[in-house]
């Protein structure tokens, strides 16, 4: 029987040494043309890397645990599949839950996670219960970055990266200022949670320092929500001409409501959503909105992962991604 080829002869048909062949099948950094190279040869000699035993010798499964909140969102939908490409490149696999905000989903998601091996999380939470969540997570000991949403402020072992939510709400506000808006109210975004005071905050602090009366209106971050609430700001708030929302679900159900209700978006009432999701571009009007410019928040919670599985570099404990005001009709721009 013709025996198995090995890494030596992979190494010997790319012409590099074995401890490159290692690199390029650990996915870590080598040069594209030599990873291409090795890749080749594999193919060549039919060469088949066995994970499983190197799992063994090395600890490590080459599998992230992606945990979702709730996937049916486009922009956890989006950070998500540029995650998992982003890890691919760099030879790793994704393994992906959706919670559905359900915390006691959530906990079973992670034990099962934990169970089959993965060398790492990147979790965007559910809440409540979190002291399960947590104690499953502090036995597990696996490297874990929460992101956009945090169980536990300032706990050392869950490091949290998030885009800068407050400096958004700032963005957003001026610039309904700057286009003459004499009250503006905040729409979305549940009470008591972190992301909705954050997102709100800068918002106030800018309607603060002008002397403006806010106008808030939480709850649920979806399209009903927003059509909802533009009624609601017709017939209550009919002074309002300026809305920043909590997120671009809730945007666009304000102007999908807002031709049945004669207001005309970008003169009547001026929109800024938050996320800046694909669908802003081809709404109508196109949404202005806050881009947390999830390509490179992706590309950056990888390599924090990737850099912490395997080479034990924790990421900060707080870290800020920066944001930017994307100006388009619905906001009069």
């Amino acid at each position: 029987m013709k025996e198995r080829p090995t890494i030596l002869d992979v190494a010997k048909r790319a012409g590099v040494s074995k401890s490159t062949v290692s690199l390029v099948l650990q996915g870590s950094a080598v040069k594209e043309t030599t990873r291409v190279a090795v890749r080749q040869a594999m193919a060549d000699i039919g060469y088949v890397y066995n994970r499983s035993a190197a799992t063994l010798r090395s600890s490590s499964s080459g599998l992230i645990g992606l945990v979702i909140n709730d996937l049916r969102n486009p922009f956890f939908t989006e950070f998500a599949a540029l995650f998992q490409m982003e890890l691919a490149r760099n030879g790793y696999a994704t393994v992906l839950a959706n919670t559905d905000e359900d915390p006691s989903l959530q906990t079973r998601m992670i034990s099962s996670l934990v169970e089959h091996g993965v060398s790492g999380f990147i979790i965007s939470p559910s809440y409540g219960d979190e002291q399960e969540t947590l104690s499953v997570l502090n036995a597990s000991n696996t490297p874990t970055l929460q992101v956009f949403r945090s169980l536990k402020s300032g706990d050392p072992k869950f490091p949290f990266l998030a885009p800068d939510y407050l400096r958004g709400g700032r963005l957003a506000a001026e610039h309904l200022l700057e286009m003459g808006c004499k009250r503006i109210a905040f729409l979305g975004g549940l009470d008591g949670r972190a992301v909705t005071e954050e997102r709100m905050s800068g918002y106030l602090s800018v309607l603060s320092e002008n002397a403006m009366a806010p106008v808030v209106l939480t709850g649920q971050a979806t399209r009903s929500f927003g059509k909802t609430m533009a009624a609601k700001l017709q017939a209550d708030h009919p002074e309002v001409d300026g809305v920043i929302c909590f997120n671009d679900l809730v945007a666009l159900g304000v102007l999908a409501a807002c031709p049945e209700l004669g207001v005309k978006v970008g003169t009547d009432l001026r929109v800024v959503g938050f996320d800046d999701i694909e669908d802003c571009q081809d709404s109508y009007p196109p949404l202005s909105s806050v881009s947390c410019n999830i390509p490179d928040f992706a590309k950056s919670t990888a390599a924090q992962i990737l850099g912490w599985v395997k080479d034990g570099k924790m990421p900060e404990m707080t870290a800020r991604s920066p944001v930017q005001l994307i100006k388009r009709a619905s906001s009069g721009s």
